[in-house]
Order: C-alpha cells, then sequence, then structure tokens
C-alpha cells in the first residue's frame, strides 16, 4: 500500500482510466437515451463490459486494492461519464459482492461471488436487500426476521424489501435482516438467499425519476428457506457477536460498528460515479458556451455564463480531491476521524446536482429537451442526495465525528 497520499495516481491507473473512457465513449454514450426510455436493464451492454473484463469480480478488487487508492473513483467516474442509469447497471452487483466479501468466510466467498457475474456468455446480477418500506435511514427499524431452524440448520426468512437494486432479476440475493429484535442494529444478520429459493420474488419494480436503466424494486420473502451455510460469516462468529452486544460490548472503542464503518468506507465509490455525471454534464455545457451565439457573438464572452462554468469547474475539482482522498485512507486503512468518507460523498453529491441544474440553464430551452443529454443527468443526479445515506444523513455523521456529541 502506498503510504503518502498523491494526486498522480500513475500510469497503471491512467492507463485503466483511458481504457474504461473509451468504452463509456464508444459503447455506453450511443445507448444511453434509449435505455433510460425504454427503462430496462441493459444486458447486452452489461454482457459487452462482461467479454472486456469491465464486468467481473476481478476487474473491481483490482481497482479496489491498487496502491495507488483511487482506482475505484476513477474507473467510477468514466463509466458514469458515459451514463448513470448503464453505469449503476454495470457496478450494482458489487454492492452485494461488497457484502460477503466483507461478511463472509473464505469458503461462501469462494462460493457466491462468481455466482454474482455470471460468465461473459451468461451474465448474471446480484442484489443487496437493505432498505424497508419503513426503514431506509433509520436502520434500527427494520422488520425483515430471520428465525433458526436448529432441527434442519436452516433459516426462515420474512419481510418486504425495497430500493433493491437487481431486486428480484438477480442471481443471488444477500438479505440484511433481524436475528435478535431487542439488540437493534446489532442484532442484525446478512444471509445469502440462493437461486431459484422458494418463496422469494420481485414485488413493485419502480418506474423512478433518474437512473432508470438500472432495475430497482421490492423484494418480498416469504418464509425464505436458506441452509445454515447461507448465513455470512457462519453461526458462531453470529453467536459470539450477539453476546458481546447483550453484554455491553462495544467495538471500536465506542464510535460506532462494522457495518457503519463499511458504509463509510463506501462512500467515495458513490461519490466517483456523482463526479462522472457532473463532469459530463459540464462538458456539455461548455462546448455549447463557446458554439451556441446570441447577439453576433458566442454566449460564453458573457461573464453571466462564464462564471457559471467556472464555478461548475471548480466544485467538481474540489469534490475530486474529496474523494480521492477519502478512498486513498479507505485503502490504507486511515482512521475517519472527521467522517471523510460521508464528507465526500455529501459534496460529490450535491455538486452533481448543482452542475447538472447549471448545464441546464447554459442550454436555455434546449437544456429542457431530450435532444441533449443534460437533462437526463440532470434527473440522474437527484438520486446522489438520496441513496447511500442522505446528504442530511451525511452531514449528521460529519457533525457527530466533529463534535463527539450525540447529535440528533
Amino acid at each position: 500500500m502506498s503510504s503518502t497520499f498523491s494526486l498522480d495516481p500513475g500510469a497503471d491507473q491512467l492507463a485503466v482510466r483511458d481504457w474504461l473512457h473509451g468504452f463509456a465513449a464508444d459503447v455506453i454514450r450511443p445507448a444511453a437515451a434509449e435505455w433510460d426510455e425504454r427503462e430496462e436493464t441493459p444486458w447486452p451492454i452489461i454482457q459487452e463490459a462482461a467479454k472486456l473484463g469491465i464486468y467481473s469480480l476481478d476487474f473491481y478488487a483490482q481497482q479496489y486494492f491498487d496502491p495507488s487508492g483511487v482506482g475505484i473513483p476513477i474507473a467510477m467516474e468514466e463509466l458514469f461519464w458515459g451514463d448513470a442509469g448503464i453505469g449503476l447497471s454495470i457496478v450494482g452487483t458489487t454492492l452485494a459482492a461488497v457484502a460477503v466479501l466483507a461478511n463472509g468466510t473464505d469458503e461462501q466467498i469462494g462460493t457466491w461471488t462468481p455466482q454474482m457475474f455470471g460468465t461473459p456468455d451468461d451474465v448474471k446480477v446480484a442484489a443487496f436487500c437493505s432498505s424497508e418500506p419503513d426503514a431506509g435511514s433509520d436502520v434500527g427499524a427494520l422488520r425483515t426476521r430471520a428465525v433458526y431452524d436448529e432441527a434442519k440448520d436452516e433459516w426462515v426468512l420474512n419481510g418486504t424489501k425495497t430500493w433493491a437494486t437487481n431486486g428480484g432479476i438477480a442471481a443471488v440475493h444477500v438479505v440484511v435482516a433481524t436475528v435478535d429484535p431487542e439488540l437493534g442494529t446489532r442484532g442484525h444478520a446478512s444471509f445469502v438467499v440462493p437461486p431459484g429459493t422458494p418463496g422469494l420474488s420481485q414485488g413493485q419494480k419502480f418506474k423512478k425519476h433518474g437512473i432508470r436503466a438500472s432495475h430497482t424494486a421490492e423484494v418480498v420473502l416469504d418464509g425464505v428457506r436458506v441452509p445454515g451455510s447461507c448465513l455470512l460469516g457462519g453461526k458462531e462468529k453470529l453467536e459470539e457477536r450477539l453476546a458481546r452486544a447483550r453484554e455491553g460490548v462495544k467495538r471500536a472503542g465506542g464510535k460506532g460498528n462494522a457495518a457503519m464503518a463499511t458504509f463509510e468506507a463506501s462512500r467515495p465509490a458513490v461519490g466517483g460515479q456523482a463526479i462522472g455525471i457532473a463532469r459530463a454534464a459540464y462538458e456539455v455545457a461548455l462546448d455549447y458556451a463557446k458554439t451556441r451565439e446570441q447577439f453576433g457573438r458566442p454566449i460564453i464572452d458573457n461573464q453571466g455564463v462564464a462564471f457559471q462554468l467556472a464555478d461548475m469547474k471548480t466544485r467538481i475539482d474540489a469534490a475530486r480531491l474529496l474523494v480521492w482522498r477519502a478512498s486513498w485512507m479507505a485503502v490504507n486503512n486511515q482512521p475517519f476521524t472527521s467522517a471523510e468518507g460521508s464528507m465526500s460523498k455529501l459534496y460529490a453529491g450535491e455538486t452533481a446536482k448543482f452542475v447538472t441544474a447549471q448545464a441546464m440553464q447554459i442550454l436555455g430551452g434546449n437544456g429542457f429537451t431530450r435532444e441533449y443529454p443534460v437533462e437526463r443527468m440532470h434527473r440522474d443526479s437527484a438520486i446522489y442526495s438520496i441513496f447511500e445515506g442522505t446528504s442530511e444523513i451525511q452531514r449528521l455523521v460529519i457533525a457527530r465525528a466533529i463534535s463527539g456529541m450525540p447529535i440528533r
């Protein structure tokens, strides 16, 4: 691992960036408007990404463990520069894969992660199911229950999950459920639901404002039985953790639990996605301002327009710096003493919304039409102040970190 933070990712990462940019420009962008209108999973594009090695566990593992520390945000920025909906369809499986990698045994990792991606000739997707109709930001309110049937060594899952990327169409679902309601968030556990398991079905598929090429749906669990081996980490580890929780022993010196630490470390990747959207909209607006003429001259000659572009570029670069810093810290096991992961996601998400709105303003009436891509980028950006923790939750995490107070 790199011991010193650097703004130069090195020749290898620059080569990966250029390779991904080419794929985004040649494959993703030409198809973006079509799949946005269809509101369907772009299976042909996922398959093309798989054939090139982009849609694979190996690729994402290589980027995560890259010594520069910025492999993942660079990859996310380029793919989402192409299109956010298609980009999320390509990377959405990693949410479930990370859950298995973070919590599973070596045997579970080896068994389930390959099945999440399938093969280039038969691609699969996976879904991570955590949120519920009454439990979004309030993860302590989860109602999905997992009860152990000791006679059969099976866990029985019942409940409804919502906002699940790839929910219902996934080969493998990873489900967060409550095993001890009295312990709140500390009574949760994660389970793998294998392909074709009876009792799991897709509920409502959501018609979304943005990221329409990414499938989002409810997942209904009705008496779903999974083998004991599908409890991530195993029953012995779970029992030890529950016993510590019951005794009031707090992890990490009382500064948080493992789940929160995982979310904090993953947020720079989401920030990278937001930067890709913002950069794409900025580039469209800059090109338009230099070529669009009003009153006999390009509109960029007007300070009102030029200053907007200056602010857009400044915020994009500032957001990228925050994301790169947090990503480097996560890879190098540096503590987020000021919630730097949340800082990066908060600022990048708000920047995407700001930049895409300014881009629409610069394009004027054209920006409001589907003849230009900025209206789609603006719709896509809206989710980045909502998912992976709302902007309000990010501010709460940051405020608690910097003050040491239980702010509510």
